[in-house]
């Protein structure tokens, strides 16, 4: 179905009325100015890196989580912000050039939105460490790592400096496991954060141009029809107080200059207007070319880097920025290194497991789990398992490691070390015991008084089979729930088997002819 033009029309005035009266997408604009810092170059996001590190101090306090609100406010600014923008379009109105941008890829803005809510689960940021101090108090540590990367960026990632900066960082204080896990959907979450910033300055801007297009029409009607009653229309406009804004000014230069002489005495009065602030019509002018070509850069950039982050590996990423795998490299068999990525990820994540549970950071779980390999090594036992730091990880030398990082243990951890000790005794114990609940249920209702001791031992049998099945069936349900399987640890072999590791296979095979 077509849409009229007059429908059109009718439409975006309707929007372009309801975004003046909305003073909160004026003070985005005019107070969240975009992530627009100084341009850093490579060297130079380095040494900020260790600045940074060195200025942030970590809160102890519980905070709510902010991020999951500030998504879901973004995601409605900048869906007010596309429908504005498409409503002026189909108007035949003109927009900015980030306003193009922005709509030409909104498709991929709201994808990533979808994919920030998706690996943003309530209460993952709780998680993370917090800052105390600072624009960002409260809010992740990484959070504010990525803020300035984008920052100093102008809304570009670059491979290079982001792994310098980060590396720089750890240089001064080391990040968790899960930040470093964390800085793709926090970087997504502070581009779709400038992405909102910027889209509402384009909002603004659209806005007063169109403002400043509606005044210059009326202005052009009067003059060709009854030129005495251009005063009147600029006195209307002059009691209406409209924004003095580069947007305004520099459109209604555009519409006016070179038209009727007449049209002379509105740009005059706004040459007035602007002298007492010490500004011209043509600086205001050339302010809104700058505004306009710097929103596009912002804009481009960032949705170049949200194309980015889906093709970036980072699993090389955390690995080649974990001070824990690097901890974990000195394994004494020199096993580890040579391991696949799952297994390596395992170990790391039995690191972070531990670290939660102990007064020990994570690197220093590292440490005592590399200090007991060596242990293991020195003894030169026949079995050498014990000088592999996998088996301190997620083997029999898991309590020993536990104990060396003074873990505390919840209960359920404590439960899980009993089933971990003792499986078969607590698997039958298990069995027996609802196998004498539901035996014992079911006798003492059971109606047997009047019937021979030989009958009522046959049923008390036939109950405790009945009652044993039940219970095999009941505990093994509940046994694949609790204990969940773990992967066997892994060698990558991708590159090719190595010499020491090569394995004569044979295949029993039954010749039928001579053939």
């Amino acid at each position: 179905m077509k849409t009229s033009g007059k429908t059109v029309l009718r439409i975006l005035f309707q929007l372009l009325a309801l975004f003046r009266h909305n003073d909160r997408m004026l003070e985005y604009a005019n107070e969240e100015l975009p992530l627009r810092s100084e341009l850093l170059s490579a060297d130079q996001m380095e040494q900020h890196g260790k600045t940074l590190a060195g200025a942030h101090q970590l809160s102890t306090e519980s905070t709510p989580d902010l991020l999951l609100a500030r998504l879901a406010e973004n995601e409605v600014v900048l869906i007010e912000v596309s429908d504005l923008l498409t409503a002026v379009v189909r108007a035949s109105r003109r927009i900015a050039p980030a306003g193009e941008w922005l709509l030409d890829n909104f498709y991929l803005i709201e994808e990533q939105i979808r994919t920030a809510k998706r690996h943003l689960p309530r209460g993952y940021s709780r998680e993370l460490p917090r800052l105390a101090h600072g624009p960002s108090a409260g809010l992740p540590r990484v959070y504010d790592i990525a803020l300035e990367a984008i920052s100093h960026g102008d809304g570009w990632v670059d491979p290079e400096s982001l792994n310098r900066f980060v590396a720089a960082y750890q240089k001064v204080t080391a990040l968790k496991l899960g930040e470093l896990w964390a800085i793709p959907i926090m970087l997504r979450l502070a581009l779709i954060e400038n992405l909102r910033r910027v889209a509402a300055r384009i909002a603004v801007g659209t806005m007063d141009r169109d403002l400043a297009d509606s005044w210059a029409e009326q202005m052009m009607e009067v003059t060709e029809k009854d030129p005495k009653s251009l005063i009147l229309v600029i006195a209307d406009m002059a009691r209406s107080n409209p924004p003095i804004s580069s947007s305004f000014v520099a459109e209604l230069a555009r519409r006016l200059q070179g038209q009727s002489p007449a049209l002379a005495m509105p740009l005059n009065w706004i040459e007035q207007r602007l002298a007492e602030s010490g500004l011209t019509i043509e600086q205001l002018v050339q302010s809104e070319t700058q505004i306009q070509a710097a929103d596009q850069v912002s804009i481009s950039n960032s949705i170049g880097s949200l194309r980015f982050l889906g093709a970036m590996d980072w699993r090389e990423f955390v690995e080649t920025m974990s001070v824990v795998d690097q901890k974990l490299r000195e394994d004494p068999e020199g096993v580890y290194p040579k391991m696949d990525f799952a297994t390596r990820d395992r170990y790391r994540h039995a690191v972070e497991r531990i670290a939660k549970a102990s007064p020990l950071s994570e690197i220093e779980v590292a440490r005592k789990a590399i200090q007991l390999a060596h242990e293991g090594a020195a003894r030169n036992d026949d079995d050498n398992r014990s000088a592999h730091v996998g088996f301190y990880l997620i083997d029999k030398g898991l309590p020993q490691l536990e104990r060396a990082a003074e873990m505390r243990l919840a209960t359920a951890g404590a439960m899980q070390r009993i089933g971990r000790r003792f499986p078969l005794p607590l698997y039958l114990g298990a069995i027996v015991l609802l196998t004498a609940v539901f035996t014992v249920g079911v006798l003492a209702n059971a109606h047997t008084g009047n019937l021979h001791v030989w009958i009522r031992t046959l049923i008390a049998i036939l109950v405790v089979l009945c009652a044993s099945h039940l219970a095999v069936a009941l505990v093994n349900w509940l046994a694949t729930l609790l204990a969940t399987p773990h992967l066997l640890p892994r060698m990558d072999f991708s590159g090719g088997i190595p010499s020491q590791c090569g394995t004569l296979v044979a295949v029993p095979t039954m010749l039928t002819s001579a053939q």
